[in-house]
Formats: structure tokens, C-alpha cells, sequence
């Protein structure tokens, strides 16, 4: 069975909304597929930490469902909490606690038998196992949010939820940590990520889903939202700066930048064809003549703007 037919999470129709009257969820429908990494883009205050907490079976939903590897939420909560992992942004853990000690608490609060060697591969896959014996409050920031990856795999999820893994960390760690990510993902582990880092959300994710205001703007595939959303650019430096645009040019995708001095033209890649053709013969009846010119591809972070700008408008 495929893992569109099979998701690993299914959420049908969910809201939630707080005793203040705020409506943090409105009818939010999704699927994440068993064995892939979903990114969960959004701005602060959008619905990403409600939706993950009532998935996790931290917070209660007001209606709707939520499947968890098949199990619901709130009817079979023992059994889908026991798939999840989950990597909170914030560090909660005992700081007197030794790193080993910990990590082996986590995997009994699950049920899990102890297993001293299970533990310590999986302190040596978040490279702390020589730190096995260290008091959690001698740890760095990034050590101690290795801590809390390490506490959230001791119990052998099939699903993991990493909520910021780097914020604050340095570059290094954040290489070492997507890394490991992609080796959960080689053995069969579900990633679900947020992140204010859009372009490890480019690099790490097989789908991405936007939330704004309670509800889902768009799901797709990476690559295939970068294509059908994304849009190129030619820039043209000119000789000669331009006050306006000649009327001639009025009906092209095309505007002044750069206190006069640049054209930028957008264009579609994947049309068939780019019409810089028929610009360049356009400049040069205008006598428009330019001295370097550059393409550059839209990136994520330019789609997510650009949907929370017509989302404000809407």
C-alpha cells in the first residue's frame, strides 16, 4: 500500500479554539506520508505549535480527528503518543541528571524495556556518547538540545517532531543535526519539522505545508512548489540610467530597479519559452543598451513571502 493511500498522520476537519475566543485552528485537512520529511512553514502565531501540540496529544482538539499511525488522539492516546517523538523548541529537562540517565528515564516513561545498548547507539548517533556520565547542567546549548533529540528517540518512534531543532545552534551543529535527520528518515523514520531556517526547509524537506492564520495554505512537494511557484528573473544592468519606461515596453513583465539603472524581467523557465528573445529585440529598438545581465531563481523564502502578502490582503 502506498503512503498516500497509507498515511503515517491524518488530520480531517480539526479546529481549536481557546477559552479566550481565540481561533487558532480553522478545518485544517492533512495527510503526511509514512517515511518522508514535511517541513510545517509559517509566521509566529500562525497555528504550527497548536497543530503539533494536538497531534502529539498535548493539547485536546476542539473538533475533528486526528489519526496517529492509525490510532486516534484522544480515543487510543497511549498507542499514538507512543509512535511520536517529539523535540520541543524549548529545553525541559533535569539539569542535575547525568546525559545516560536521562535518556534511559525517557525510554521507561514509553514502556520500553531497558536496553543499555539501544541507548547507547543512539547517544553515539547525536554524538554524546562520551558525554554519557555528564551532568546535563555542564552541557553547551547545542549539547543540551542533542539531549533532548537523544530522550525523544530513546523510545524507538516511528514518528518524530522537531520544533526548531536549530534554533540558536551554530552552523556545525546544524550540519551534524540534519545529517542525522536524513539518516532517521534512510530507516524508515517520519520527520515533521518547523523551522524560521526556509532554506534547510529547501534542502531537507520532500513536502512542504504553509499555515497562516489556523489554516492550510498550500501542501506540495518541494521541488514541484518551487517549479509551479517560483519564478525567474533576468536582470539587465544599463549603460545608461532610464527615468521610465518607454510606452513600447508597457505590456512586458518588466520594471525599473536600482534608481533607474536595472530591468528586471520575470519570466517562467518551464513554459517553453522565455521571451528574452523578444526583449532583447524590444531594448534594442528602443535603443536601450545594457552592459551585464544575470538570471536568478526565486527561492522558497521568496514563495513564503509572497503567499503571506496575498494572504494579508484576502
Amino acid at each position: 500500500m502506498s503512503s498516500e493511500v497509507d498515511p503515517i498522520i491524518s488530520v480531517r476537519g480539526l479546529t481549536k479554539t481557546y477559552a479566550t475566543g481565540f481561533q487558532a485552528l480553522r478545518g485544517i485537512d492533512l495527510e503526511i506520508r509514512r517515511g518522508e520529511i514535511f517541513a510545517l512553514l509559517g509566521p509566529n502565531g500562525a497555528g504550527k505549535s497548536t497543530l503539533i501540540n494536538i497531534i502529539c496529544g498535548i493539547v485536546n482538539p476542539g473538533t475533528g480527528t486526528v489519526l496517529v499511525d492509525g490510532h486516534d488522539v484522544v480515543r487510543d492516546y497511549r498507542l499514538a503518543r507512543q509512535a511520536i517523538g517529539l523535540v520541543p523548541q524549548e529545553l525541559h529537562t533535569d539539569m542535575f541528571e547525568r546525559v545516560r540517565d536521562t535518556v534511559a528515564f525517557s525510554r521507561g516513561l514509553f514502556g520500553r524495556p531497558p536496553d543499555t545498548a539501544f541507548i547507547e547507539r543512539v547517544l553515539r548517533q547525536v554524538s554524546l556518547w562520551d558525554k554519557r556520565d555528564a551532568k546535563i547542567m555542564t552541557l553547551s546549548g547545542g549539547m543540551k538540545r542533542r539531549v533532548m533529540l537523544a530522550k525523544a528517540l530513546a523510545h524507538e518512534p516511528r514518528i518524530l517532531f522537531l520544533d526548531e531543532p536549530t534554533a540558536g545552534v551554530d552552523v556545525e551543529l546544524r550540519r551534524g543535526m540534519w545529517d542525522l535527520v536524513r539518516n532517521l528518515r534512510a530507516e524508515g523514520v517520519t520527520i515533521i519539522l518547523t523551522t524560521h531556517y526556509i532554506e534547510e526547509a529547501e534542502e531537507m524537506a520532500d513536502r512542504i505545508g504553509i499555515i497562516n492564520h489556523g489554516e492550510i495554505r498550500l501542501v506540495d512537494d518541494t521541488a514541484a512548489l518551487l517549479q509551479k511557484l517560483g519564478r525567474r528573473e533576468l536582470r539587465l544592468q544599463l549603460q545608461q540610467p532610464l527615468a521610465a519606461l518607454p510606452p513600447a515596453l508597457a505590456g512586458l513583465p518588466l520594471q525599473l530597479a536600482g534608481d533607474g539603472n536595472e530591468l528586471v524581467y520575470a519570466f517562467d523557465a518551464s513554459g517553453g519559452g522565455t521571451g528574452i528573445a523578444g526583449l532583447l529585440a524590444a531594448l534594442q529598438a528602443q535603443g536601450i543598451e545594457f552592459r551585464d545581465l544575470a538570471t536568478r531563481e526565486s527561492s522558497l523564502e521568496d514563495i513564503f513571502v509572497g503567499l503571506l502578502r496575498e494572504g494579508a490582503r484576502s
